[in-house]
C-alpha cells in the first residue's frame, strides 16, 4: 500500500510542478511533511522547502532540522518572524499572553507564522502542504488543489486522504527522519507552550492549543480565502 501511495505522491507532485514550476512545500516538520520532504529528496524533485521558526519551538524540532541535512545533505530554508512585529506582540500582550484568548492566540500566531509564511511564499507559483482530512474537524472539507487567493497562488494538499497509519508505514519504509516528540505521543507539534502529547482516544490535533474548542484550532496558515478548482 505504501508503494502504491509513494507512487501517486510523485506523480501528483511532477504534474503540479508542470502547472507551477516555482514551487514550494511549507513543512511543519510534522511526519506528514517530512514524507513529502523524502520523497522530494531521493527523486531530486526541483521543489523548495522552507519551514518557519517561530522563536518558540521545542529542541527536538531543531534537532530534526540537523538531522534532515545530515540524512539527504540539504538544508531547509527557515523563516523568522520579524523583530519588531514579536515586540510589539509581547508588549501587548505579554510573553505568553496568548492562553488568555482565543484572540491573543491568533495574534500571536499572525505575528510569528503568518506574516513569515507571506514572505515565504513571495513569487512562487504554489505551495504544497502535509494536511490530511482526519487530523482534526476544521480540515474534514478540504481539497487537494485549491486557488489561494489570499496569497495569489495555488496550494496543494498530496495527503489528504492518507491515514495517519499510512504515512507512518511510509516513515517506517524508507526511514524517514522524524521528529522524537512523536515517540512520546506528540502528534501534531507546534510550539513548545502550545503543544503537548495526547491521550489514547483523543485526535491528532488534540494536543495543539487544548485549552480552545476543536473547531477554533488552526493558526491562520490555513484559513486565508480560498477557492477549490479540482480534488
Amino acid at each position: 500500500m505504501s508503494i502504491s501511495r509513494i507512487d501517486q505522491l510523485e506523480q501528483n507532485l511532477r504534474a503540479w510542478l508542470l502547472r507551477t514550476p516555482v514551487l514550494s512545500l511549507a513543512s511543519s516538520l510534522g511526519a506528514e511533511d517530512m514524507v513529502i520532504t523524502d520523497l522530494i529528496c531521493r527523486k531530486n524533485l526541483p521543489i523548495r522547502i522552507f519551514t518557519l521558526d517561530t522563536g518558540r519551538l521545542p529542541e527536538p524540532t531543531y534537532r530534526l532540522l540537523d538531522r534532515i541535512f545530515e540524512h539527504y545533505g540539504r538544508r531547509i530554508e527557515v523563516f523568522w518572524p520579524a523583530q519588531e512585529d514579536v515586540e510589539e506582540l509581547v508588549k501587548e500582550q505579554g510573553v505568553n499572553g496568548f492562553y488568555h484568548s482565543l484572540a491573543a492566540r491568533r495574534a500571536c500566531c499572525g505575528a510569528r507564522k503568518v506574516k513569515p509564511l507571506a514572505r515565504a511564499l513571495s513569487g512562487q507559483q504554489g505551495w504544497i502542504t502535509g494536511l490530511r482530512r482526519d487530523q482534526s474537524p476544521t480540515r474534514s472539507d478540504l481539497v487537494a488543489e485549491i486557488r489561494d487567493e489570499g496569497y495569489g497562488l495555488m496550494k496543494y494538499s498530496p495527503l489528504l486522504d492518507w491515514s495517519q497509519e499510512e504515512v507512518w508505514a511510509v516513515v517506517k519504509e524508507y526511514r524517514v527522519p522524524y521528529n522524537a516528540l512523536h515517540d512520546q505521543q506528540y502528534a501534531s507539534i507546534g510550539c513548545a507552550p502550545c503543544t503537548r502529547a495526547i491521550q489514547s482516544g483523543e485526535d491528532e490535533r488534540a494536543g495543539r492549543w487544548w485549552w480552545e474548542s476543536s473547531h477554533s484550532k488552526e493558526c491562520g496558515l490555513h484559513v486565508v480565502s480560498e477557492t477549490a478548482t479540482q480534488e
